[in-house]
């Protein structure tokens, strides 16, 4: 569960410390207090996209801190993604720390457990964490699209979907390959002539990884083979033979510093040194001989690299390449001859067609036969949701229609299908809720699917508009019976929504040094009773009012 949201900085919160507990949660204030800024927040930090302007005025950069709560089963599933992503566990695997900093540029860094982290990532974990159901979701609710996903969510089908999915995409590809095989003709086999061509080039010339460096390093040293043999033998002569060489001065200059170092310890340093530079110039006289027997003057063998060298720098301006990506431009167009003769084999391509198909089929109707079962309960669950939502007699159905070529989403398209009341046959959601109804049913959905949740946190940002009076209380006791297996969070403008909260949070605003501030508290149970009396009565609070407040809270 969210156990603290911390806030620096952010549109008109200054420093907000938010500690929330388990339980329905229910968030109030007047019209722009910044209620809905605190689930904009909270979104950031669960890796939606930030703006510069959401910086608070006159300040360089805005903070947000998210500090979770992880039980099992989600902890272990939470600690298994952290390590695979290589970030750290906090207090055992028992907490999960994210945050998200935004500079006044517009750039932002999202952070997991003090490590850096990618949006995607701060989103991949959210999804585990939060299930944030905005004002507007009665709106996609129209959208076939939503309708679907939403099914396939409350069922637990999202991995049965990305396999039909993928399988549908592999039946695709096929599809086109035998397409292009047999509509290809007189191009496709020129395209294989010269690149026939070239494969034969390249495999007489069988360019070696590396080899271009390796015929290069030769024929330097092959071309200054005289140079190298007479500065070595240079080299040797100052070192070890000439009069008055290296190695003479080395031991007359160790026999006067070590008769010096046993009068005075200080001297011992620059003993050892000498004593070293001896080795090392022994070492390396030694490594000059060997380098001598070694190298040698072979006009042969320069010419042979000198070919060599020609062969490769002609074949990789003739490819349009680097002489070192020559082996890799060989194997590529190897791979482009083998695909090109395997796209030729249609028999081979008509069977891989009928196989991608079937396996594509087969995976499709059992996500078919999961959809039927699924819609079955979601049907019911909110058509006797409907009934305490002033919508007796209604009825709320889900429409799978077969589509016989399929698609990528499986082998039907679903609607959602209402009849408001009773005798009348249900039509699409779009055609036939007014805004009220809209507004409710999508309400129904959204408590009935997260009872269904393995999300621990569940927000409710103003889903409650467009109803009232008895259908608000309804509403508010679901969500807090929802708060029993979850923990709830819900912005609400409803004083019947408000009452039935376990805790009750209201956001205000003020005016400091020219500049608007939003804060929030925590109320008491008189503060309580003033602030549903205010959501009842509006500026004026009378004892009516307050009454009406305190029996809605006693309720």
């Amino acid at each position: 569960m969210l156990r603290s949201l911390n806030i620096r900085d952010f549109v008109i919160v200054d420093n907000l410390d938010i500690d929330l507990e388990k339980g329905f949660t229910v968030l109030t204030g007047e019209t722009g207090a910044g209620k809905s800024i605190l689930l904009d927040a909270l979104a950031l930090v669960l890796g939606e996209r930030a703006d510069a302007s959401q910086i608070r005025e006159g300040k360089n950069k805005a903070e947000i801190a998210a500090i979770f709560s992880l039980e099992e089963p989600l902890q272990s599933v939470i600690n298994a993604w952290l390590e695979e992503q290589g970030f750290v566990t906090e207090d055992d695997g028992a907490t999960l720390i994210l945050k998200r900093v935004i500079d006044n540029s517009g750039r932002s860094k999202a952070f997991i457990n003090g490590g850096t982290a990618t949006l995607n990532q701060a989103k991949d974990i959210g999804a585990y964490l939060v299930d944030i159901h905005g004002q507007h979701a009665h709106q996609l609710l129209l959208k076939t699209g939503a309708q679907r996903d939403l099914l396939d969510n409350q069922a637990h089908l999202q991995e049965q979907v990305a396999e039909v999915k993928k399988l549908y995409q592999h039946w695709q590809t096929a599809k086109k390959q035998l397409e292009l095989a047999i509509h290809a003709g007189e191009s496709l086999q020129k395209e294989q002539e010269r690149l026939t061509w070239q494969l034969e080039e390249l495999d007489a010339l069988a360019p070696k990884a590396g080899e271009w460096a390796e015929v290069e390093a030769e024929h330097s040293r092959l071309a200054n083979a005289a140079r190298l043999i007479e500065g070595s033998q240079n080299a040797i002569s100052l070192l070890q033979e000439q009069e008055g060489h290296a190695e003479e001065l080395l031991a007359k200059a160790f026999n006067e510093i070590e008769d010096l170092a046993k009068l005075d310890s200080h001297l011992e340093d620059a003993k050892i040194a000498i004593e070293s530079a001896q080795i090392q110039l022994s070492e390396a006289t030694h490594s000059l001989n060997r380098y001598l027997q070694k190298i040698d003057v072979d006009p042969e063998r320069l010419q042979e690299v000198e070919e060599r060298l020609k062969e490769l720098h002609s074949a990789a301006k003739k490819f349009k390449c680097t002489p070192d990506n020559l082996p890799q431009t060989w194997e590529e167009i190897r791979e482009k001859v083998h695909a090109i003769r395997d796209s030729q084999d249609l028999a081979a391509l008509e069977k891989n067609l009928q196989t991608t198909e079937a396996a594509y089929r087969k995976e499709a109707k059992l996500l078919s036969q999961a959809r039927a079962k699924a819609a079955k309960v979601l049907e019911k669950a909110v058509t006797d949701a409907m009934q305490d939502l002033s919508m007796a007699g209604g009825s709320f159905s889900i429409q799978l229609e077969s589509l016989p070529d399929g698609g990528p989403y499986g082998l039907e398209q679903i609607e959602f299908l209402v009849a408001g009341h009773p005798g009348v046959t249900p039509k699409p959601l779009a055609k036939v809720a007014s805004g009220g109804e809209l507004a409710r049913i999508s309400l129904a959905i959204s408590v009935i699917t997260s009872e269904a949740s393995q999300i621990p946190t569940l927000i409710f940002d103003e889903v409650d508009s467009g109803i009232g009076g008895a259908v608000a209380e309804t509403v508010g006791k679901r969500l807090k019976e929802l708060g029993q297996a979850h923990q709830v969070l819900c912005v609400t403008h409803l004083a019947q929504v408000a009452a039935q909260g376990h805790q009750h949070w209201k956001v205000s605003k003020h005016s400091e040094s020219n500049s608007t501030i939003s804060q929030i508290n925590s109320l008491t149970r008189q503060e309580r009773v003033e602030e549903v009396a205010r959501m009842l009565g509006g500026a004026e609070i009378t004892d009516t009012t307050r009454r009406h407040a305190r029996e809605l809270l006693g309720a």
